[in-house]
């Protein structure tokens, strides 16, 4: 999601590729390409030689009435100003002391926070489920069944319109301050349509993730074990060219813990990193695994057990470092920092990511997750959008932070530290997220002094500008 470092108003942004280029600073990093050490020169934090050292323009950000950066020595900085060079931070200070650049914004005593990063949804669909989500509200139980209607709209679609209907949902998400998004498979269910879909959605995001274990397709009631094989075998071997990450969705109606067990090794096996939907219709054993296995992420964890907490505050013991910026690293790997710590830049955070849904639960009128235990716990916590046709129609990180706040019992702080810094680590990537120095310049201007203002005024178009650095 993304190219060249762009800014776009919250009018104008749109598309995967944003706005024209601001300044015609240089091209980011790579997806894959390690951020600079963090340094220090005098009252701000600089990195010298952090860019490609190439031609490219500098950006001075200043005026800057509240930065959120997510230093972990100052998270916050008051009456402060960054600069961005080569598509990386090279500086964070105070607006006062801030160098030149060859262009300078005023942002007029806004705030300024990471852009967000939307670790979970399922942007690559067609048809609409309306009638469904009338129905829901007017009593019906939520049930995984629904997602075949959606099967069945998708697999009759052409790729311009299911390319389409992504870019489209890029634009929104993109005018509300998202600048990395993750797209999951999992409305084709056959080989060459979660191919296709997964090819479609590399176009738009390095961040792709395999889930042809969505829920059983009609074609194979009462042949379960037929389609597992099939979804670890032949088309395994197909998506996986075009994934970054595998997923199965363990849950009621949905894969046992074996299955999930048997396709999730095989996709680790095929060089994936590991992800699950978990715990969003009852307990199961979906969340133990997906730590079991080294999980980056398990997804929803609305109804945990004590072991599962447990499990997931045990996972987040482990800070590695990175070789690649986007590549997963072993469980287990070297570090001892624990879930209150801020891995630095080049450095992955290693342990299993709790990455909480609530627009699922506002969409499905269901109980909300409890991130104030995990969080106690001492669990990594992200929030994503998990933005899909049938449980949750939404593109809005602002709105998913705002239910989080309201209903999840997190501090407006620790809402906009998952919807950042938790989903990069969610997706183990050390690029994004932050703003600290050899960061990518992704940068949210919000029409209002605190990011508290994300909660405090819900369903209000606060973003005023999107800066986006990064390639993804």
């Amino acid at each position: 999601m993304g190219g060249e470092m762009s800014m776009a108003g919250a009018g104008a942004a749109g598309g995967a590729g944003g706005a024209g280029a601001a300044g015609g600073a240089g091209a980011a990093g790579g997806a894959g390409g390690e951020a600079g050490d963090v340094g220090a020169a005098g009252d701000g934090a600089s990195a010298a030689g952090s860019g490609s050292g190439g031609a490219g323009r500098s950006i001075l950000i200043e005026n800057i009435g509240l930065l959120v950066t997510h230093d972990a020595g100052r998270p916050e900085r008051s009456g402060a100003a960054i600069v961005i060079e080569n598509g990386r931070v090279a500086w964070v200070g105070d607006s006062t002391g801030a160098p030149d650049a060859d262009e300078r914004i005023d942002a007029g005593g806004r705030c300024a926070i990471p852009g967000f990063v939307d670790s979970h949804s399922h942007l690559v669909f067609a048809g609409d489920r309306a009638a469904e989500f009338e129905a829901r509200m007017a009593g019906r139980r939520y049930e995984a069944g629904g997602i075949r209607s959606t099967v069945a709209a998708t697999r009759a679609a052409s790729d311009a319109q299911l390319l389409a209907g992504a870019r489209r949902l890029l634009g929104e998400m993109r005018a509300q301050g998202t600048t990395t998004v993750e797209i999951k498979s999992g409305y084709g269910l056959t080989v060459a349509d979660e191919s296709r879909i997964l090819s479609l959605a590399r176009t738009l995001t390095a961040e792709t993730t395999y889930l042809g274990a969505h829920v059983v397709p009609a074609e194979y009631i009462g042949r379960r074990d037929d389609y597992v094989a099939l979804v670890k075998g032949e088309m395994l071997d197909a998506c996986a060219p075009h994934s970054r990450w595998i997923d199965v969705f363990v849950d009621e109606g949905a894969f046992t813990v074996d299955e999930a067990r048997s396709i999730l090794t095989a996709g680790i096996a095929r060089g994936l990193g590991a992800r699950v939907h978990a715990g969003q219709l009852a307990v199961s054993g979906g969340v133990r695994l997906a730590v079991e296995l080294g999980s980056a992420s398990v997804d929803h964890c609305t109804y945990l057990a004590d072991a599962d907490v447990e499990a997931l505050a045990g996972s987040a013991g482990a800070v590695s470092q990175d070789s690649g910026g986007t590549g997963g690293v072993p469980r287990g790997a070297g570090g001892t920092g624990g879930a209150a710590d801020v891995a630095g830049v080049g450095a992955v955070w290693a342990g299993t990511v709790a990455t909480l849904l609530p627009g699922v639960e506002f969409s499905t009128r269901s109980p909300y997750p409890d991130a104030r235990r995990l969080l106690e716990a001492g669990v990594q916590v992200a929030l994503a959008s998990d933005c899909n046709p049938g449980s949750s129609y939404t593109s809005s990180m602002p709105f998913c932070i705002a239910l989080a706040v309201r209903e999840m019992g997190m501090t407006a702080a620790e809402a906009v530290r998952a919807a950042t810094l938790g989903g990069a680590q969610a997706l183990r990537r050390t690029d994004i997220g932050h703003l600290r120095v050899g960061a990518a310049g992704d940068i949210v201007l919000l029409d209002a002094p605190s990011y508290v203002h994300l909660a405090y005024r819900p369903g209000v178009p606060l973003v005023h500008s999107v800066i986006v650095s990064s390639t993804q």
